[in-house]
Protein backbone atom coordinates (compact mmCIF):
# COMPACT_ATOMS: atom_id res chain seq x y z
CA UNK A 1 0.00 0.00 0.00
CA UNK A 2 2.68 2.20 1.35
CA UNK A 3 4.76 1.78 -2.35
CA UNK A 4 1.67 2.20 -4.47
CA UNK A 5 -0.07 5.33 -2.80
CA UNK A 6 4.02 6.90 -3.15
CA UNK A 7 4.53 5.74 -6.70
CA UNK A 8 1.35 7.15 -7.55
CA UNK A 9 1.67 10.23 -5.68
CA UNK A 10 5.17 10.88 -7.70
CA UNK A 11 3.41 10.40 -11.14
CA UNK A 12 0.53 12.81 -9.91
CA UNK A 13 3.13 15.50 -9.20
CA UNK A 14 4.94 14.90 -12.51
CA UNK A 15 1.31 14.94 -14.16
CA UNK A 16 0.70 18.09 -12.40
CA UNK A 17 4.36 20.14 -13.17
CA UNK A 18 3.35 19.25 -17.35
CA UNK A 19 -0.10 20.87 -16.67
CA UNK A 20 1.56 23.54 -15.82
CA UNK A 21 4.27 23.78 -17.85
CA UNK A 22 3.20 22.88 -20.62
CA UNK A 23 0.72 24.09 -23.38
CA UNK A 24 -2.65 22.48 -24.60
CA UNK A 25 -1.92 21.87 -27.79
CA UNK A 26 1.58 20.17 -27.02
CA UNK A 27 -0.34 17.83 -24.57
CA UNK A 28 -0.02 14.24 -25.60
CA UNK A 29 -3.08 13.46 -26.87
CA UNK A 30 -4.21 10.73 -24.22
CA UNK A 31 -3.75 13.09 -21.26
CA UNK A 32 -6.96 15.08 -20.46
CA UNK A 33 -7.50 18.54 -21.94
CA UNK A 34 -5.24 17.99 -24.72
CA UNK A 35 -6.54 20.87 -27.51
CA UNK A 36 -4.88 20.67 -30.92
CA UNK A 37 -3.24 24.18 -31.60
CA UNK A 38 -4.55 25.66 -28.28
CA UNK A 39 -1.42 27.59 -26.77
CA UNK A 40 -3.41 27.91 -23.44
CA UNK A 41 -2.20 25.97 -20.02
CA UNK A 42 -4.75 24.17 -17.68
CA UNK A 43 -3.89 25.60 -14.46
CA UNK A 44 -7.56 23.49 -12.89
CA UNK A 45 -5.99 20.45 -14.12
CA UNK A 46 -2.38 20.97 -12.63
CA UNK A 47 -4.26 21.94 -9.28
CA UNK A 48 -6.36 18.99 -9.50
CA UNK A 49 -3.34 17.02 -9.82
CA UNK A 50 -1.25 18.60 -6.83
CA UNK A 51 -4.09 17.92 -4.50
CA UNK A 52 -4.16 14.86 -5.40
CA UNK A 53 -0.45 13.77 -5.29
CA UNK A 54 -0.44 15.11 -2.12
CA UNK A 55 -3.44 12.93 -0.81
CA UNK A 56 -1.35 10.38 -2.21
CA UNK A 57 2.09 11.40 -0.20
CA UNK A 58 0.05 11.77 3.39
CA UNK A 59 -1.70 7.93 2.56
CA UNK A 60 1.92 7.22 1.80
CA UNK A 61 3.11 8.47 4.88
CA UNK A 62 0.27 7.06 7.61
CA UNK A 63 0.59 3.43 6.08
CA UNK A 64 4.02 3.72 6.47
CA UNK A 65 4.26 4.64 10.30
CA UNK A 66 4.41 2.23 13.06
CA UNK A 67 1.90 1.12 15.46
CA UNK A 68 2.55 1.54 18.97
Amino acid sequence: MKMAALVLGIIFLILAVVYFAVPAGSLPSFLPGFEAGSEHTHLKHGVASLVVAVVLFVISWYAGRNSR
